[in-house]
């Protein structure tokens, strides 16, 4: 660069005609370069240039294209792809704001620092980047330029209501899509640009907005890149994108530089939001309207002093640090990430013999992934490109033919949908880039034409599937012809507000409309009929959405509802089983039969699936055709109760089952408590949930229990709800709580090692188990069945501590009186300490009412009358045995009780003796009065212990002894 070239920075918003004031002094020179951000920009510069000039003096290279005449003067170029060592006369690059952008920023910078005319270099871009030039290049010299219009906040305007000539910017393919799709239903249609588009597809869309054919356009931020279009309102649907890393919510110079796109030249403007997005704040608002944001403090910065020498020095130079305070060095992007990755492959490190191996590895490297595929496919694909260059020998060869050509051939198919064409194309623009690599491939020009070609089908197939979709010609017609008619015309917006003529007249819930009770009679009638001629469209786009919504946003209440987000679609119904509820879908007769019986199959497989779900140890035990006899029908009880029975409503079914049947019982994790027979498994709050919801509708409740809240022991027991409510939902009511049932037999095994006759004290295990104080725990016990009597005693202290004394040192007499341990003070009173001693004493059964005495059985010869005989004294409670029967005879008129038996398992109830005394109830034996006679028998075969028998541990201590 000569000494009196100049650098000027061309400053300012959107719409000051940056741009084309750059492209005036450009054809101002001999000769030229200008750089653009955006393979789209740089096609419609061209064509400008073109259209003055002539084709024969301007070319285009974009990394996907290059169109070179031979006499060129002019190039027109993506920012990558600038020439630096031509000596145009003239250099510029568009959007110089770029330099702070996590990906490509460094490219920029590169830019910024080394791009130079011989004659005049210009950087266009916005006013944030003024200190930083300034700071970086000596000389250099500031134009501002002003907006040629004004841009105004509007707020939030409804899809449905926004005005012509909009454009509405998502951030996402699927939002751009779901956008595009509501706008054809309500507008007639709608152009679409993405930056993932090929120019020849945005060029056919733009002029769908251009031409009038459709009055709304749903982009990208590609917009927002000097595409310059009639747009009078810009709207956001999105204030936040995916920038490759995380979503973030974008900064309030990239909302204006997108706003800006608004009232071009000198007609004004406006920008607002729709859909869900939250108002933009005041701050903001002000910020883009006065175009005044935070400078850019720093720049992304990349060294371009590459060393080819080996590929750890090249790794080595890409890293290379920056001690300048505006640059900072910019994260590794997607072409080091490959280098890094594609040079610890064997097969690549053996062919790096030479720094021009090194230099090809790079070049293949910086092949972008046009296609964003997942895992290793992209390094894969350049590996074996670098594969083909590399060859067998030392020198560089070339991707064979036929390889290529059954590649571009795979991809050459113009049928399909949107997404599968636009894969398409992201897979031509792989191998147009390839082809525009010099030495590549064979004849270059063949494959560059056949590559053009290929995309320019593709891209007309796009543009065909997307006004397809996307634009209703007829539709659109029909909806001006009616509006100049002024007939009603039903609209639905995204939260299911249904308006005619811009009139609220009610809601879409779910598959059901409801319409406003304040219309009046007479319009009722014409409104409905005309909403539900919108709604038609919409049940079966509904339908679909639902059918293939995951189970996840599908969720059931309490109640036994069933809701899709915070929609009810749906009811529970009795079902032929408790485990197999049917389903009621809430649709509207206006929806029709198809969309009524799509709804009801996808929640009844919903529910089904759930069930399967939560109830899987259930239900596996129900198939189980190994179970047979007492223990297939013991099963049949534990389905029909859902896991969960009381055990005193199954007392006699357990004792009927032997070890065998408990065993094969035990394998689908049935567990036989002291209180409760459960599935473990079924506790946990999911399925607790579930069966509370299934054992109502099953017992035709009109409400239903609610589960409690997960993981709490216990919860208080209120004595309007049902006992059974309880074990439903896990629990076990004991005092004044409830106790979870798992716990409680925890507990339970630990009460079966205590001395209940003599007393025993509760143990930090059994607070820790049930989580209470020690009041609170004697509450529990009494509803268990044993007496706490509480009582006070001096609090146990630690044995006092010896006062060290050194070996060493002599020793000191203990003066008269003292004692080498600390004493206490004996006026002090002792601290005292509560404790409870834990009794069996169960509450007495209830008794039934005895007959009037004149029906009364006459008393047995021999029996003494009622008043006379003796008293039976108070023996205190039985805890093995259970509370004591009526007719049992006194302890001392017994006499000496027989040698018994080990008792048969299975058998937990109170131990009953049948001989002298008589059977409960009170009924007399007539057998006291014969003789008694005795036989030697062989010894009882031992059976093992039952590890759910409550005296198991006894048993067991007493077989030690």
């Amino acid at each position: 660069m000569n000494a009196t070239a100049t650098v000027t920075a061309v400053l300012g918003p959107t719409n000051t005609g940056k741009t084309h004031y750059a492209i005036e002094r450009m054809l101002g020179h001999r000769t030229g370069v200008i750089g653009l951000p955006l393979r789209l920009l740089a096609r419609e510069v061209y064509d400008r240039i073109v259209a003055s000039r002539g084709p024969s003096v301007v070319a285009l290279v974009t990394g996907e294209e290059r169109i070179v005449p031979d006499r060129a003067q002019y190039w027109v170029c993506t920012v990558e792809a600038m020439p630096l060592d031509i000596g145009a006369d003239f250099v510029a690059v568009d959007e110089i704001q770029l330099c702070a952008d996590p990906d490509r920023g460094h490219v920029f910078t590169d830019r910024l620092l080394r791009a130079r005319g011989l004659h005049e270099t210009l950087f266009m871009g916005a006013e944030t980047m003024r200190p930083a030039i300034a700071g970086l290049i000596k000389g250099v010299q500031f134009l501002k330029r002003e907006r040629f219009s004004e841009l105004t906040y509007t707020g939030s305007k409804k899809i449905s209501r926004m005005p012509e000539r909009s454009a509405i910017v998502g951030f996402s393919v699927e939002n751009v899509y779901a956008i595009a799709e509501l706008i054809r239903r309500t507008k007639g249609g709608c152009a679409v640009v993405m930056g993932a588009l090929s120019p020849r597809t945005r060029n056919a869309q733009v002029a769908l907005y251009q031409n009038g054919d459709v009055d709304y356009l749903v982009a990208t931020d590609a917009i927002g890149m000097g595409l310059n279009l009639d747009i009078k309102h810009i709207a956001f649907a999105a204030t936040s994108k995916f920038d490759g890393r995380r979503m973030r919510t974008l900064y309030p110079q990239e909302l204006a530089q997108i706003a800006g796109r608004a009232g071009r030249h000198l007609e004004n403007g406006t920008f607002g939001v729709t859909g869900e997005v939250r108002p933009l704040d005041d701050e903001t608002v002000e910020a883009i309207q006065e175009h005044r944001f935070d400078p850019v403090r720093k720049l992304e910065w990349r060294n371009h002093d590459l060393e080819f020498g080996s590929v750890d020095r090249l790794i080595r130079s890409l890293e290379a640090p920056t001690q300048n305070k505006w640059l900072a060095r910019a994260r590794d992007a997607d072409d080091v990430l490959a280098l890094k990755y594609l040079c610890e492959l064997p097969e690549v490190k053996a062919k790096l013999t030479s720094p021009q191996r090194v230099r090809l590895l790079w070049d293949v490297c910086r092949i972008p992934d046009f296609r964003n595929a997942a895992g290793t496919e992209h390094v894969t694909l350049l590996a074996r490109i670098f594969d083909f260059l590399t060859g067998r020998g030392l020198a560089q060869t070339r991707i064979p033919t036929d390889w290529l050509q059954k590649a571009i051939e795979r991809i050459d198919k113009a049928g399909g949908d949107i997404d599968t064409i636009s894969k398409r194309l992201a897979y031509i623009r792989t191998w147009t880039y390839v082809a525009q690599r010099k030495g590549w491939v064979e004849n270059e020009s063949h494959w560059r034409a056949e590559t053009r070609a290929v995309e320019d089908r593709l891209s007309d197939a796009l543009h065909a599937a997307l006004t397809q979709r996307f634009v209703d010609r007829r539709t659109s017609v029909l909806l001006r012809r009616l509006k100049q008619k002024e007939t009603l015309v039903a609209e639905v917006n995204d939260k299911g507000e249904v308006t005619v003529a811009g009139e609220f007249v009610g809601r879409l819930e779910g598959f059901r409309f409801r319409q406003d009770a304040t219309t009046s009679n007479e319009e009722a009638a014409t409104l409905r009929q005309a909403a539900f001629a919108a709604l038609k469209p919409e049940f079966h786009l509904r339908a679909d959405r639902f059918y293939n919504a995951p189970d996840t946003e599908l969720d059931f209440t309490e109640q036994g509802g069933l809701m899709w987000g915070t929609q009810a679609m749906g009811k529970l119904i009795k079902g032929a089983e408790p485990s197999r509820p049917t389903v009621e879908a809430f649709v509207d007769e206006e929806a029709g039969p198809d969309v009524a019986d799509k709804v009801r199959r996808r929640l009844q497989h919903f529910i089904d699936r759930k069930v399967a779900a939560n109830f899987e140890p259930l239900l596996a035990m129900s198939r189980d055709e190994t179970l047979t006899g007492l223990a297939r029908g013991f099963a049949f009880r534990l389905v029909e109760g859902l896991g969960v029975i009381p055990r005193e409503n199954i007392a006699n079914e357990v004792k009927e089952l032997d070890q065998e049947a408990r065993g094969a019982l035990r394998k689908h994790g049935v567990r036989f408590g002291q209180f409760t027979v459960f599935l473990p498994a079924l506790l946990k709050p999911a399925p607790t949930r579930l069966r509370l919801v299934l054992w109502s509708l099953w017992n035709g409740l009109d409400e239903f229990p609610e589960s409690p809240p997960p993981g709490l022991v216990t919860i208080p027991n209120l004595p309007a709800v049902p006992k059974m409510h309880y074990t439903l939902a896990g629990y076990h009511p004991a005092g004044a709580r409830a106790i979870r049932i798992d716990m409680l037999e925890r507990l339970a095994d630990i009460l079966r090692t205590k001395d209940s006759r003599a007393g025993f004290e509760a143990t930090p295990d059994m607070l820790s188990i049930t989580g209470m104080t020690l009041e609170q725990f004697s509450d529990l016990m009494g509803g268990l069945g044993y007496k706490g009597e509480k009582s006070e005693r001096p609090k146990l202290k630690a044995a006092p501590v010896p006062v060290p004394v050194d070996p060493d040192a002599p020793v000191q007499p203990i003066p008269e009186g003292e004692s080498a341990f600390i004493q206490p003070d004996p006026e002090a009173a002792p601290e005292m300490e509560s404790f409870y001693t834990f009794t069996w004493a169960p509450k007495p059964r209830p008794r039934p009412e005895r007959p009037a005495r004149a029906e009364r059985a006459p008393r047995k010869e021999g029996e003494a009358p009622a008043a006379e005989r003796t008293p039976r004294p108070d023996r205190g409670p039985r805890p093995d045995r259970g509370p004591k029967k009526e007719g049992d005879a006194p302890a001392a008129e017994r006499g000496p009780r027989p040698e018994r038996g080990p008792r048969p398992e299975g058998d937990k109830g109170p131990r009953r003796d049948h001989g002298k005394g008589g059977k409960p109830h009170g009924k007399r034996d007539d057998r006291d009065s014969k003789p008694k006679t005795y036989e030697q028998r062989p010894p009882r075969a031992e059976k093992p212990i039952d590890p759910d028998n409550p005296f198991a541990a006894l048993m067991a201590l007493k077989a030690k002894l």
